[in-house]
């Protein structure tokens, strides 16, 4: 048995090469053989993003926190709330983020591949985060 501590690993800023605006990241466990997960607690300031990215063996988010907006490639952008839990497929492309009004956390878990488990992709474009074709939906 193995217990990671609350606050034992430092937290550390989302690069801007992979996110737009202010971004948390706080490790919450990294992949140990045989194992191939891995998993963060996640911090978006209100505007705050993921540029588009895809992962090999797939994503889930569990919202914890706050209101954020998530997008698959061709898909319109929908709100998530508290409780939700989004699953992204292998390799689809997506984005992810608060909303321009609200901060937002999320767990975000993924499992790497060949030592890999994201490959990140151009930014979202502030007309894509802000869905000016007016499809942002809440289901």
């Amino acid at each position: 048995m193995q217990i990671a501590r609350a606050g034992s690993q430092p937290s550390g800023k989302g690069p801007s090469e992979w996110f737009t605006g202010i971004v948390r990241i706080d490790p919450l466990f990294p992949v140990a053989e045989p194992s191939r997960a891995a998993a963060n607690a996640v911090t978006f300031e209100p505007g705050a993003r993921t540029a588009w990215h895809t992962h090999p063996l797939g994503q889930m988010l569990i919202v914890t926190a706050g209101r954020g907006l998530v997008q698959r490639e061709g898909g319109p952008v929908e709100e998530i709330l508290p409780g939700d839990v989004v699953r992204f497929a292998p390799d689809e492309k997506h984005w992810h983020g608060a909303t321009p009004t609200t901060a937002l956390t999320h767990i975000a878990i993924q499992e790497s591949l060949d030592g890999k488990a994201v490959t990140w992709l151009e930014h979202v474009s502030d007309a894509q985060y802000l869905d000016t074709k007016g499809e942002r939906r809440h289901d």
